[in-house]
Formats: structure tokens, sequence, C-alpha cells
């Protein structure tokens, strides 16, 4: 029988009752749903609007379902459309009438709001706890490189010397904004929407602040009929994980390039390679290519969620049931991708002379030999033009920047010297770069050292 048996005067049509019902998907809130049940009842025990039998009851019937539940002994069905109308029903068929008192002062809608609050909040640590990981890789294997000069890019052109340290770091420091930005979406969904009832609070005597506190929130929703129609957590939940996915999307971009014959910086372990089915040589990256491919799943998971609520009056309309689909999908999403991203990256086998041999190529010095002309007192622009007039003499000769004769650098311009060569030099050239941010080794190593005390102070908290 329907909770809401009474208004009506015949079934649900068997059609409606599979569409209308979420329990194939919302059953993953189960613990959220019991805890939220045990708070509630506890808090309506001690207000005196529970007995204390009844109250001790609900708390004994909530647990044992608990239990089985996870001991795999719990069939839930469609019946009873979700998982908090399955828990009920399982709950007043053990303990009787006392299961039926469990619901006073609450409705569905605030229950669930709670349900998926915590969940969510649940997950972003989880989450969290696998971008450490992540930063954990990067910090580890930037250590091992951080004298090993590579080609730094603008437009996919060779444009400056950097160090694949300075590279990888680069992600690192992506990595803890993601962490950041999921920090902040904990900290602001951190208010309880218990206690508001379908959308007009309740004429009980609750105590809200009890159930708060008892569930780890900072404190209640203010309003109550913005407490049960909000889902702002779930669209920044969304928004924090497409920018994470952005990022991974953009470092696998980068190591399919790497990995490709063409520049050969690194070569995946494989394990984390696959082969094809007709041609033998092949190693292809997938798990980079896969994770570039979900990122775009995840970005459909927030427009899902986006255009689900655009339009929503106040408050709970059926439509917000279509929540917790793509929240699930993206968080299953991006838990999955991270660990075997960290894996491939801590696996691979890298090639830092290859990197060093295609950074000598493409004048990526360039910047170094004008700056070299105005140290020695040339305004920057005048500089820059004599070094691009040496940077075509050498493209018509087939000639890198440190291999022309100091006689060609004298015909250009009075001031070079034979320190040019040590000026053109690229390790010189990355070790110089010690401004703050840059990619000589003092600053990778301060870099790595920062990342690394982001993610103890974290790991310290948890």
């Amino acid at each position: 029988m329907k909770l809401w048996s009474g208004r009506f005067g015949k079934d649900t049509d068997a059609l409606v009752n599979a569409f209308n019902a979420s329990i194939d998907f919302d059953q993953r809130l189960y613990r959220e749903d019991i805890r939220g049940s045990l708070a509630h009842a506890k808090m309506l025990a001690d207000c005196g609007i529970l007995s204390p039998e009844d109250g001790e009851a609900i708390q004994r019937g909530l647990r044992e379902i608990l239990s089985d539940i996870e001991a795999g002994k719990v069939a839930f069905t469609a019946d009873n459309e979700d998982i908090h109308m399955n828990i009920e029903a399982l709950l007043t068929e053990r303990i009787g009438d006392a299961g039926k008192r469990l619901h006073t002062a609450r409705s569905r809608n605030d229950q669930v709001a709670l349900d998926f609050r915590m969940y969510v909040r649940r997950e972003i640590g989880s989450v969290i706890d696998r971008l450490l990981s992540l930063q954990s890789v990067l910090c580890r294997r930037a250590k091992e490189y951080q004298s090993a000069v590579m080609p730094g890019y603008t437009h996919l052109q060779r444009a400056q010397p950097v160090s694949f340290a300075h590279h990888l770091m680069a992600y690192a420091h992506m990595f803890a904004r993601d962490v950041t930005r999921l920090e902040d979406c904990r900290e602001r969904l951190n208010q309880c929407p218990l206690g508001c009832g379908a959308l007009a609070g309740t004429t009980y005597p609750i105590d809200r602040w009890e159930t708060a506190e008892e569930l780890g929130f900072d404190e209640p929703m203010e309003n109550s009929l913005d407490a049960v129609s909000d889902r702002d957590y779930a669209l920044e939940l969304l928004s924090g994980l497409s920018i994470l996915m952005l990022h991974l999307s953009r470092f696998a971009e980068e190591v399919i390039l790497w990995c490709s014959w063409e520049f050969k910086f690194i070569e995946l372990d494989d394990a984390y390679a696959t082969g094809s089915s007709i041609m033998p040589q092949k190693k292809n990256p997938d798990v980079a290519e896969l994770v570039r491919g979900k990122t775009g799943r995840v970005y459909g998971d927030l427009i899902t969620l986006l255009t689900v609520m655009k339009g929503l009056p106040l408050a709970y309309n059926k439509d917000m049931q279509e929540d917790k689909e793509p929240v699930f999908d993206a968080l299953d999403t991006v838990e999955m991708c991270l660990p075997v991203f960290a894996a491939m990256l801590d696996t691979m086998k890298v090639f830092p002379e290859r990197m060093r041999e295609a950074a000598g190529r493409g004048f990526l010095n360039a910047t170094d030999c004008a700056d070299y002309l105005t140290k020695k007192g040339m305004p920057f622009r005048d500089a820059y033009t004599v070094t691009g007039k040496l940077v075509a003499l050498c493209a018509r000769e087939g000639k890198s920047l440190e291999e022309l004769a100091l006689a060609d650098f004298k015909a250009a311009c009075e001031l070079f010297d034979e320190d040019v060569y040590e000026a053109l030099r690229l390790e010189n050239c990355v070790s110089l770069r010690h401004s703050y941010g840059g990619p000589a080794v003092g600053e990778t190593t301060r870099q790595i050292q920062d990342i690394e005390d982001f993610i103890a102070a974290r790991r310290e908290e948890a």
C-alpha cells in the first residue's frame, strides 16, 4: 500500500509505478537515510514528541536494518518507490506502529534533501583523497626530473626551455585548486535541511539545532522553502568535477602526444597501455584517451542538472528526482579516473634525452639571446629585432643559435661576446629562470615542497 493511498481511489498503474520509482539508483543513499532517521528519532524523543520506548525501538530497528543491508540480506522493491520509503516500510514491518511514528515532523522533501547533502559531503572527501594521491605522484616524479630540460610550448610550438619537473608541477597546482574548490563546496553545503518539512516547517516543537549538530552540520538552513528546493551544492560539485576533468583531460592530451613516436618523451608501462587487434607494433595510450573522452560525460552531467533546475518554481518538484543520477555518474567517473591516471603517471618511463634533443631545436633560447643584449644596455625591442635576424640566418643555414660563429653574432651587433654561448646554453636558460614560479631547480624545489605541505595539511585533518 502506498503511503499516500488514503487520497486515491485506485492503485497506481504499473507503468507509472516503474516510471516514478527511483530505488534502482537512490538505494546508494541508504547509509545517509538511516543516519538521518536515527538523528531525527533521537531529537523527537528528546523533545518529548516520541515516547522513550518508541524512540528506542526505532533506533534499534534502524541499526538492525543497516546491518542487514550491508550484509546483503535486504531486497529493495520498486513498490516502495525510493530508498526512504523502502527503509520506512522495513522498519514498520519489524517494529510495528513505532515505525510509523518516525516520519512525524518530517517530509520526504527535507529527508531527501538531507540524504543527498550528506552523500555529497562524504563523496567530496573521497574525491579529495584521490586528488591528494595524484599530487603525491606528481611530486615524486618531479623530484626525479628537476634538471631534465624539455621544450615549453605556446600554440603547440616550441617556445622556451623548461624542466619536466616544472611542467608536472603546473598540473599539481591545478589539482590543488580543484581540492580547494571542492572544500569550498563542502563548507557551503554544510547546513542542515532536516526539519523544514515539505516546504513550510512544522508545528511540532522540534530542535533543528540538535539534529544539525548530531549530523555534523554547522547549522540548520535558514529558510524552509530554500532548504527543500536547493540543489546549488550539487551544481557546484558538478562544476568543480567538470573543471577537475578539464585538467585531467589537458594532461591526458599531453601524455598522448608525449608517448607518440613524433615526441617519444615518455613510454607508458605495459600495464597501463593496450595493443591493436591487427597491428602488432601498436602500444596505445587508452587510459589517457578514455580520461579525455570521459571528460565530456562529466560535462554532460553538469548540463543535465542545470537544465533540470533552470525553470523550477519553489519548492519541491518531481523533476528534482533527476538530480541524483548525474551526480552519481560524475562522482563514479571521477573516482574511477583519478587512481588509474595516477598509476599511469607513476609507472611511465621518461626519456629526458629525447626532451633535451627536442629543446635543442626550434630556437627556444631566442628570448635569452635578446635578454643577453638587453642586459648589456640595448632596449629590449631593438634586441628582439637583432635576435629575430639571427634566427632567420640560422633557419637559412640549418643551424641553431649556439652553432653560429662569434663573427656572425658580432656582424649583427657588437655587444655580443664569447659569453653569449653560456647565455644560450639551454641548461643555463632554465637555471637562470629563478623568478618566483619559474623552472629553476630552486623554484621547482619550493613548488614541490609547497604541494607536499598542502597534501600533509589535509592528511592531518582527515
